[in-house]
């Protein structure tokens, strides 16, 4: 049994050197340092597992190695299905139309806005929609009427505005 660890002693002692090895091992200094901070991270956590271990350093080497790895999975994963997503991939740009409109829906009862947002942002038609939640298309209709009225009061639209 190895006994308690001082984190500041082994931070100070070992932080640059893990970095180096780190960035060695996955080519990219951000990863080397973010994998390296989240080991002492899960350091502090898990102390007494951290007091059991003969080699601290060694112990945060393969944590933070994990970590690398762990992101290397999680990108092979949406690199294979990104490509399965139909049509283009185009970056979505956030402004401040988008805050207030997510700030409206927001506002609207929960089956308006999941009828709002599939019409609106997943082009469904009414009858799809219904389908999809398991409604009658006239409810579908309805709904969407009043939470088209109510969206265009909560973003200062006028009757004539152009709808979501």
């Amino acid at each position: 049994m190895a006994g308690p660890v001082d984190l500041d002693e082994l931070y100070a002692a070992s932080y640059q050197r893990l970095v180096v090895q780190l960035f060695a091992f996955c080519g990219e200094m951000t990863d080397a340092e973010d994998a390296v901070q989240e080991a002492f991270v899960t350091a502090i956590r898990r102390q007494r597992e951290l007091a059991k271990v003969h080699n601290p350093e060694a112990w945060l080497r393969t944590v933070a190695m994990n970590r690398v790895r762990g992101g290397w999975r999680h990108a092979a994963v949406v690199r294979k299905y990104q490509a399965a997503v139909p049509g283009p991939q185009a970056p979505v740009e956030v402004g401040p139309e988008h805050v207030a409109l997510v700030m409206a829906l927001s506002a609207l009862d929960k089956d308006q806005c999941k009828i709002v947002v599939l019409r609106h942002l997943a082009e469904l038609g009414t009858g799809d929609i219904a389908l999809e939640l398991g409604i009658p298309e006239g409810t579908v209709k309805s709904r969407l009427a009043r939470a088209r009225a109510r969206l265009a009061v909560l973003l200062g639209e006028g009757e004539g505005d152009r709808h979501v």
